[in-house]
């Protein structure tokens, strides 16, 4: 059925109809996000993501309208969830320190740096380590903070700029998401495991803890390390190709 140019009344029908796919969303997204993020909050975009999905839809596009709405729905989240830049200030400067700190050990020692390394170079105890990592739930592969601009161009401004609204989308095509394509495979292996059952495999933290024998809080860990590590490898690969 195609929903573009049609009635607000089937457009109507069409949010009725999948508005139980917003939540299962957001209740998937919800798993790796920290509590200050509401789920109404999420839902909310998520429903104005299907709604944008029901107006522009035809069946002309080759895929089938969930299959579209779930790509418009998630990133209408991603983007709420970007403006509401929820992580504080000082925690993103950390993990900011982090990714130079990851990628100095890199090319240090011609390998992954372990969480004990990067603790000790950072002057940090391994369980201050850990926490900062907990806390960092919900660290994304790009942040608010990257589309921002404070007075300089911003990381994805000045490398990703082009006429294409969504910066992210901008960052996963052509050369680009070549790169973060080799800079998943090239994790270590556990967060490599850990990256692909809840992207791939769309399972939220708890049940990935309970593939790996770990708890909920320790993947939520081995995540956010795993993005420092991919961060810093984007950023590498910009600085070299600019």
């Amino acid at each position: 059925m195609s929903y573009a140019n049609t009635s607000e009344a089937a457009v109507n029908e069409c949010i009725v109809k999948f508005a139980p796919l917003v939540k299962r969303l957001a209740h998937y997204m919800m798993a790796s996000l920290p509590p200050s993020v509401e789920l109404d909050d999420v839902i909310q975009s998520g429903m104005l993501g299907l709604l944008d999905a029901a107006r522009r839809f035809q069946d002309g596009m080759g895929a089938q309208f969930e299959t579209y709405a779930v790509q418009r729905i998630r990133g209408a989240m991603l983007d709420g969830l970007r403006k509401s830049d929820w992580l504080p200030r000082g925690l993103r400067k950390s993990l900011r320190q982090v990714e130079s700190m990851v990628n100095k050990l890199e090319q240090q020692n011609k390998r992954h740096p372990t969480e004990q390394e990067l603790a000790d170079a950072l002057g940090l105890s391994i369980t201050d380590y850990q926490q900062l990592l907990q806390d960092a739930r919900g660290y994304q592969l790009v942040s608010a903070e990257d589309l921002q601009s404070h007075g300089e161009e911003s990381f994805l401004d000045h490398y990703y700029a082009d006429d294409r609204p969504n910066p992210l989308q901008a960052l996963l095509e052509d050369g680009d998401r070549r790169v973060l394509i080799e800079a998943i495979e090239d994790l270590p292996d556990r967060e490599q495991k850990v990256m692909g059952l809840y992207y791939e495999q769309e399972m939220n933290l708890r049940e990935i803890g309970e593939v790996l024998g770990v708890s909920e809080s320790r993947i939520c860990q081995l995540h956010s390390q795993a993005i420092a590590r991919l961060r810093a490898r984007l950023r590498k690969a910009a600085v070299e190709f600019a």
